[in-house]
């Protein structure tokens, strides 16, 4: 039996990597059409180290990622397939994968869960009206399929995600109308809200979306301050919004595991060991599917998580690797954005010694 890995972004490609060198056969399924996972719509320059990837742009770590394994002979390839259900079959998981109309059964020894995250949406008047996206969804549309989204974009949510997304809209030439955030702080990396106010984009602080004008498209939204209720009204014919994201935990689910909700890693997720095992031994879970992160702590995690499935299964691996990379980790957690998670951790490990 092969090590089942579902998703194909930053830390599934990772924990790909760890398992083939050990000598593991690794079936990698991925619902796309490519590798990378959200690296491939990533323009960006990423900080940290050399070993982090710095200096270079999502899309370029996404080749890269994929060049390591891609020709790997104990590799076993499935894109554009979809994982519906994962069944406990006691000495090892049944993974259901459904493609072209065709469901197939895959026996697995272990399954690691690599499968990011969903984004989260706002409950405001009309949010039902076409040209309202996530940020995710602009990012695809312009840098994967080369698609100008809008003309005039009101974002809502000051985090990285949000203060990148702004950053991209102007470069393709996309005028960003003014980015909102119900705090009264931004919530993003202070290098990337200076670019944006060099360029003029107006912040509107300590407010939040009231509703949207329009019945077949998006024509202008309405702001509503959260300090004295007064209401703006900003001209746009999109608007996107980057609020946060949801840890993808539902297959892991499907087996029985042990979840809880932290809000500190994102909302529910799969209480997890120091060796990214949930309470079914033969489920791993990593990347933001076990709490949202940067894609350099999910590809640091999935390097560990591929290796410590490895030493399970009786594999010889690079113990120096693990320290090595264990140590990278804690040193990025130990930065000013990184306390949030770890905070969650702690959660996580008390509610584990109470269960």
């Amino acid at each position: 039996m092969s090590v089942v890995v579902i998703g194909a972004g930053p830390a599934g490609l990772k924990a790909c990597k760890s398992l083939l060198d050990a000598g593991v056969e690794v079936i990698l399924i991925e619902r796309d059409s490519l590798l990378g996972g959200q690296l491939v719509k990533q323009t960006h320059k990423f900080f940290g180290s050399k070993e982090q990837y710095a200096k270079m742009r999502g899309f370029d770590i996404a080749k890269q990622l994929v060049n390591d394994i891609k020709d790997h002979p104990l590799l076993t390839l499935k894109l554009n397939s979809n994982v519906v259900a994962l069944f406990d079959q006691d000495d090892s998981i049944l993974v259901s994968v459904y493609k072209e109309s065709h469901y197939e059964e895959i026996k697995a020894t272990r399954v690691i869960l690599a499968t990011g995250a969903s984004e989260k949406f706002l409950a405001f008047e009309n949010n039902d009206v076409p040209q309202i996206m996530g940020a995710g969804a602009i990012q695809t549309l312009m840098n994967v399929h080369g698609v100008m989204p809008a003309k005039e974009v009101v974002m809502i949510g000051s985090g990285n995600i949000g203060l990148i997304v702004s950053y991209q809209l102007i470069q393709a030439g996309i005028k960003v109308k003014a980015i909102i955030e119900a705090s009264d702080t931004i919530g993003g990396y202070s290098v990337h809200a200076s670019k944006l106010k060099r360029l003029g984009v107006p912040f509107y602080m300590k407010s939040t979306i009231k509703k949207v004008i329009g019945t077949e498209c998006v024509e202008a939204v309405e702001i509503v301050s959260l300090e004295d209720q007064s209401v703006t009204t900003l001209m746009c014919d999109a608007l996107c919004i980057a609020v946060g994201l949801s840890p993808s935990y539902q297959l892991a689910a499907m087996l029985g595991v042990k979840t809880q909700y932290i809000k500190e890693l994102g909302g529910d997720v799969v209480l997890l060991n120091d060796r990214y095992q949930s309470s079914h031994s033969h489920c791993y879970v990593v990347g933001d599917a076990s709490g949202i992160e940067e894609a350099s702590a999910a590809m640091m995690e999935g390097v560990l998580a591929g290796l410590y499935c490895a030493l399970s299964l009786d594999k010889k691996v690079d113990e120096s690797l693990i320290e090595e990379t264990l140590k990278q980790l804690n040193d990025l957690r130990n930065g000013p954005y990184g306390q949030k998670f770890l905070e969650g951790q702690r959660q996580m490990k008390g509610v584990q010694n109470v269960i």
